[in-house]
């Protein structure tokens, strides 16, 4: 028998599970979907690094740290949309006003896609000044940035809409086929990643295996596969958003107008400003890397620990992310319906819960810090030192996120635009991007290594932004609670 969140449901009945059924064990249903779909994409991002790593070259995997910042401006744009849609269709079906989801479904779809297609344009004209921008430092990760983005950007109006599509289907409570589009997507990607990277002979880093046959891209190949990958999975949720209890989107409903672009904004700014000051941050950090670390070798060094660590910290970051997606469909059903006991009731239970699987993935991390980094932080020993230390100073403050990212999502699905935003850019912006660039001249005017200050920036941005968070959030609690009583 198929479960409730994954069947068939009228707009009525939908409405009715979401704003009745308790909503502890309705978070747990709609998050085991999400948190597998971001799992799985956090480690088919970590398979790409983990591959290029057998390589051999630390400019390679540095190649895969610059072009994060182009990455963040994909998510950037397509989160945008995705959760500005998003978030205005869960409202919209609270409700019940199917129509006006339907126009803002196809709305945020085909603007996000538009905005890809320049995207890429400009990109591709563009490539080295790109990757200069982005924090290319050496010629070697220059030429191999360049090789990487091209194939990224020839795929970023694609991977633009899946993000949509991916929102829109979570904040209707179908996580189901958004979990099938990227799974699906991510596992070929782990499948095309040694076919196309390696040469035959070429060690792949699997138990002693070699490559049989490969087309030997290197670089190129990870990028190609990706794109690959993220083709398939647009496909299967542009087939997922078909299905009958779905907001079809359809070229007849979009509609450009202010109305609905304001309403993407609302929802959609935080996110917009999360993830564009990411690339800003991401790119910050290694432009401070060129700037206060010296020589090609240790510069080539530092990206690729710095690429590494952070790419493992997505995957952790993924199962919280994850579950706070199987909340806010909840959140925002029942913000619109004006059940604030039980927006408030689902914001305490995701915190506590998370922030106990936090502290239990903090603590084994850090006792093997050294095997986990060693996987996909480059292969010089200067990298893995730099990698050692960086991973166990950020796990000490991962369980802070706990708090910070649920009450960024709250927020955003109540539609408190500008204190989400103001929150959103708190961890990436208003505290890590000073942090990366001041802390090493503090650590180099204490007679320490200017590279311990490129270290320490995350976990202190951790620790400024859980005391922003604080106040925000339990400032919006207590507004729901006055509201319940009135």
């Amino acid at each position: 028998m198929k479960q409730k969140a994954f069947s068939r449901q009228t707009p009525e009945s939908k409405y009715q599970r979401m704003t009745t059924e308790p909503v502890e064990k309705l978070i747990l249903r709609l998050a085991v979907p999400t948190i597998i779909s971001m799992l799985v994409t956090a480690f088919y991002n970590l398979a790409d690094t983990f591959f290029i790593r057998q390589l051999n070259s630390d400019s390679m995997v540095a190649a895969i740290g610059v072009v994060m910042p182009l990455m963040n401006i994909i998510q950037a744009i397509g989160f945008y949309h995705g959760h500005g849609s998003g978030n205005y269709i869960s409202r919209a079906f609270g409700r019940r006003d199917l129509k006006d989801a339907e126009k803002m479904a196809a709305t945020g779809f085909f603007c996000a896609v538009s905005f890809g297609i320049l995207l890429a344009a400009l990109g591709l004209c563009f490539r080295r000044g790109f990757a200069g921008l982005l924090g290319a430092k050496t010629e070697e990760t220059l030429e191999n940035t360049v090789r990487y983005m091209r194939y990224i950007l020839l795929a970023a109006p694609l991977m633009m809409g899946s993000i949509v599509m991916n929102n829109q289907l979570r904040f209707q409570g179908n996580a189901f086929f958004s979990m099938i589009g990227l799974t699906t997507g991510a596992v070929l990607n782990l499948f095309l990643d040694p076919i196309l990277i390696f040469r035959a002979g070429d060690a792949i880093g699997i138990a002693g295996l070699h490559a049989r046959f490969g087309a030997g891209m290197g670089v190129s190949g990870a990028a190609l596969a990706t794109a690959l990958s993220q083709c398939v999975s647009f496909t299967i949720l542009a087939v997922g958003m078909q299905r009958s209890d779905n907001v079809k989107i359809r070229l007849k409903n979009f509609c450009p107008n202010a109305y609905y672009l304001k309403g993407i904004m609302q929802g959609g700014l935080p996110s917009l400003a999360r993830q564009g000051i990411a690339s800003i941050s991401s790119a910050s950090l290694n432009h401070a890397i060129g700037l206060y670390v010296t020589g090609a070798v240790m510069i080539d060094a530092a990206q690729a620990a710095m690429t590494g660590v952070n790419r493992i910290m997505m995957v952790l970051a993924s199962i919280l992310i994850g579950f706070g997606q199987g909340f806010q469909p909840v959140c925002g059903f029942n913000y619109g319906a004006r059940k604030y006991d039980r927006v408030r009731r689902a914001f305490r239970f995701c915190v506590r819960l998370a922030a106990v699987v936090l502290v239990g993935l903090s603590a084994l991390g850090f006792v093997f810090a050294g095997p986990v980094t060693n996987l996909v932080t480059g292969a010089s020993p200067e990298a893995s030192a730099i990698a050692v230390f960086a991973f166990r100073a950020q796990l000490v403050t991962l369980p802070l996120s706990a708090w910070i990212v649920l009450c960024n999502m709250m927020l955003q699905n109540i539609g408190a635009t500008a204190r989400a935003t103001m929150l959103a850019v708190s961890r990436q912006g208003l505290a890590f991007i000073p942090m990366v660039l001041l802390l090493p001249l503090v650590t180099e005017a204490l007679g320490l290594a200017p590279v311990l200050g490129i270290e320490l920036a995350q976990p202190f941005a951790d620790v400024i932004s859980f005391l922003i968070a604080i106040p925000i959030g339990t400032g919006e609690l207590r507004k729901m609670a006055a509201q319940e009583g009135a």
